[in-house]
């Protein structure tokens, strides 16, 4: 008996194959329409992932202006360059004595030599420890480094610093009696000096070295900055430098000769740091305690004769703009009633705020 053979019929087998077709199309679009709706879900959930980001950044953004005073005063940097023989010792010991009370940190920059310009790896390290050491803030740094651009390093957020300056001729008449006979700071410590006992006039009258004009180009150098042309002694591009930096760089450039008002100014301005600065030095021992032993004071004929120079001349112009620049900023902030010294109110207020709120 043969294989029976079913056979359908052209008619049906047309008809399976138009059905076949016709779920393939279906399936296909189905699983188009799948796609369209899966690549609108991921566009939705990112956009709703967008608005989330958005939204935090908003309120950090009003908590930033809520509150600026308490993320802002623990991020301030304070650097005071001290410039040798300005009374910097006096003034630096009213920081130690306030930074514990007042919860900041003091740091000696002390270089080799006491060299005031770094190398360029140095300035490097050092605006990378000043903006990024984070446990050290708020911190007040001090030393004997001349003034360092922290925008050449792209740092958004730059240092405050401050200063003191003295009289030129008394600066250096100070310094050299201090490379002779020391201070009431450390008495014990040997001077490198140590032994000369020729008065400053002498030196000037023997046309010395210690006391050459030359010495006392220092206060406008060490305001310019660490540029080669800084320390080109008598340069007038580092004496308008100088001039700028005070003005543009400096919060407070006080003066030797007027050091508490300076104080004054600084614990007004700086109260994180300088709270109580005032009372401390008008009554703390620390503050009054380094004075150059054995200084005599030059004679007219001395002081002539130094002051007949170009160097002179260019250091005391830029000691007399920082005096009239402080003089200036202390009027429009302290008054003096009956032999005391007292700041102003504040005398500004706000009005027409708009737009108004319930």
């Amino acid at each position: 008996m043969g294989l029976l053979r079913i056979m359908m019929p052209p008619k049906f087998q047309l008809l399976a194959l138009l059905a076949f077709a016709v779920a393939m199309f279906f399936l296909e679009n189905q699983i188009q329409k799948l796609e369209e709706s899966r690549v609108k879900l991921e566009r939705a959930i990112a956009r709703h992932e967008v608005h989330e980001i958005e939204e935090r950044h908003t309120q950090d953004g009003l908590r930033e202006r809520e509150a600026p005073s308490a993320a802002g005063d623990e991020d301030v940097v304070v650097i005071y360059n001290r410039v040798p023989k300005t009374a910097s010792t006096s003034f630096t010991n009213i920081a130690y004595d306030l930074c514990g009370k007042n919860h900041y940190h003091v740091l000696h920059i002390n270089t080799t030599k006491n060299n005031p310009v770094m190398s360029m790896q140095d300035q490097v390290r050092f605006v990378k420890n000043v903006t990024e050491w984070w446990e050290m803030k708020p911190a007040f740094y001090h030393g004997h480094v001349s003034f360092l651009d922290f925008t050449k390093f792209g740092v958004k957020k730059k240092p405050v610093y401050i200063n003191v300056i003295r009289d030129p001729i008394e600066r250096l008449v100070s310094y050299y009696y201090f490379l002779r006979f020391g201070d009431d700071y450390r008495p014990g410590l040997r001077r490198r000096k140590q032994g000369d006992k020729k008065t400053f006039d002498e030196c000037v009258s023997a046309g010395g070295s210690d006391c050459a004009p030359e010495k006392l180009w220092l206060q406008i150098p060490f305001f310019c900055g660490h540029y080669s042309e800084c320390w080109n002694v008598g340069s007038h591009w580092a004496l308008e430098q100088a001039k700028y930096n005070l003005v543009n760089e400096y919060l407070l450039v006080g003066v030797t000769e007027e050091l508490e008002d300076f104080v004054m100014m600084l614990e007004a301005a700086l109260p994180r740091f300088f709270r109580g600065a005032t009372e401390l030095y008008k009554t703390g021992k620390k503050s009054h305690l380094r004075k150059t032993s054995e200084k005599k004071p030059p004679t007219k004929e001395s002081s002539a004769k130094l002051q007949q120079s170009a160097i002179w001349k260019m250091e005391n112009e830029f000691y007399e703009f920082a005096l009239e620049q402080f003089q200036f900023v202390r009027a429009h902030a302290v008054r003096e009633k009956d032999g005391e010294l007292y700041l102003l109110a504040q005398n500004f207020f706000y009005e027409k705020i708009y737009p108004k709120t319930n």
